[in-house]
Order: C-alpha cells, then structure tokens, then sequence
C-alpha cells in the first residue's frame, strides 16, 4: 500500500503509554490534605506549620503543595503522563493509522455534506470512552457517545498471528470499517438500531446489529474504491489483503474457532462470505446508495 509521504490527519489523540491509575495517588492526597491542615495548625502543630511558612517562604513555593508532594511522593509536581516512546514498528503503525484517518476523511467529505470528522484514539492496554471503559482484548471499536474510534495498536499483530490476516490493507480496512460506523452515526443509522434494544428480542435485535456491521464493511469499501480512484493507493495484492481480513473476523470463523461450534442465533457481524461480499460490493460500486443492508433481500 502507498502511504508513505501522505498527509496524517491532525485529529489523533495519542494516549498511548497512559495508565488509568495515573491519577491515584494525586486524588488520594486531595483526600488527606484537609485533615492535615487541620493537624498541623491545631497547638500541638503550630511549630511544624511554622516550619512549613518558613520554607515556602524561602523556596517561594505554596505550602499546600509542599504537603501534597510529601504525601504523594512527586515533589508537589502534578501527575501527568510522560512522553511515550513507542518502537519503532509501533510508531510507523501510528503514523500509518494516522495517513488512513486522513485518506477516510478525504473520501467522506468527498460524499457526505457537513461531515464530522471522527477522533482516533491510540491506547495501550485499556481505555475510557463514552461507551464505557475497555481492555485491548475488546479490539477496535467506534463509540457513537463520543464520536471516537479506539485502537491498540497491538491488533494488528494480533490480526497477523492469531487471525492470520496481515498486512498493511487489511490494517487499512479495520480503521475504515470504524469510520463506517461513524458515517451510520452521523446519517441516524446507528441510534435507529440501538433504540430497537429492549423493544424486540435478542435473537432479532442480533440481526439487525449483523445489518449494522455489513453496512460498516460496505462502507469501507467505498472508502476503498474512493481513496484508489483519487489516490491510487492500492498495490498488487491489497484487496486480497482487506478481503482475508474480512474473511477472518466472520462471526462463523470465530466462533468454530473458539468453541468448536456454530450458533447463528448468536451472530452479531455476519459470517465471513457476508462480510466479504459487503465489503467487496462496497469496493466494486463506490455508491454508498447500494449499501442498504437494512432492506437487502440477502445479506
């Protein structure tokens, strides 16, 4: 795939090497300063609260965060994050991931009037969205509360050894098909199918987040047949690439992969021919029109 050199979209918020403990001990001494105080200015503390006045004095520095850093142990500092410094492998996956939002928001702009570019959120181990918080084991996923799509970058090395589907076009697909979903945010899509939750029964509300999902696959198809007719993006062997990934998340692979059976009650993605064929309908019309899974006489 020819991405080098390209523009990286700006609309990237690169949480990579965050921990959500972070915080911990900077709320656990907000927690403890009010009784300290009241400690150290009752009679049997006016000498320490003395000595306290006395060095902030000549230091220049407030007090309360002279007490702070004691008990948080980080010299009065605020906690934050330090710079990440990801490998080399794992920083060009970020500018790639980058280039990808960016050839996406090209494509779309290119389709939808007043289209909203969607946030990408790199995240290592686990993260908080609007939708909840998540581990990397929840893989990709695109939060509608939040119009985000969150992404360890550790996927794609799982996609390469544990789903047998690598390469950089079928890293492609996966930020596509979670700006598909943004694109079903932005047209109604995706709140007409989540409020049918409760109002119908496991079995069809299933089916018709199988709809949602296809429709998302097609979409990045579009983006596909977009990006290669404005860009020429693609390079021998790329589409096979996108439609092996495709291939490899179908809920039926998944499932005979991990129980050794297959229950389509359960579905929730659709099989691997659906998302294959979505995906690669999507690529070979570039006619957003054509993806109306909701109403298709075959999925």
């Amino acid at each position: 795939m020819k991405w080098k050199g390209r523009r990286q979209s700006s609309n990237v918020d690169d949480r990579r090497g965050q921990s959500g403990s972070r915080g911990g001990a900077g709320n656990f001494s907000n927690m403890l300063i009010g009784p300290l105080i009241k400690i150290l200015f009752s009679k049997v503390g006016l000498a320490i609260a003395g000595l306290f006045i006395i060095i902030s004095f000549v230091t220049g520095n407030n007090p309360l965060n002279l007490l702070s850093g004691l008990i948080s142990g980080n010299n009065g500092q605020q906690i934050s994050s330090s710079a990440y410094h990801g490998t080399e492998e794992e920083n060009e996956l970020a500018a790639f991931s980058a280039t990808i939002l960016a050839s996406t928001e090209d494509v779309w702009n290119g389709i939808l009037e007043n289209y909203r570019e969607p946030t990408l959120v790199l995240f290592t181990g686990s993260v908080s969205s609007a939708c909840g918080s998540a581990s990397s084991a929840t893989g990709p996923f695109y939060c509608p509360g939040d119009e985000k799509l969150y992404i360890d970058l550790s996927f794609f090395d799982d996609m390469e050894r544990k789903l047998n589907a690598p390469g950089d076009f079928a890293q492609a697909y996966v930020i596509a098909h979670e700006v598909g979903h943004h694109v079903q945010k932005l047209m109604g899509i995706t709140d007409k199918v989540h409020n049918l939750r409760g109002q119908v029964s496991e079995t069809a509300y299933n089916k018709y987040s199988v709809m949602l999902e296809l429709q998302a696959d097609f979409f990045a198809g579009v983006w596909a047949n977009r990006s290669e007719s404005s860009m020429s993006i693609m390079e021998e062997g790329d589409l096979e690439e996108a439609l092996n990934a495709a291939n490899a998340i179908g809920d039926d692979r998944l499932q005979k992969q991990s129980t050794g059976r297959v229950v389509p009650d359960s579905f929730t993605h659709g099989t691997s021919e659906q998302r294959v064929r979505w995906f690669k309908k999507g690529f070979e019309t570039g006619d957003i029109s054509q993806g109306d899974t909701f109403n298709a006489n075959k999925l």
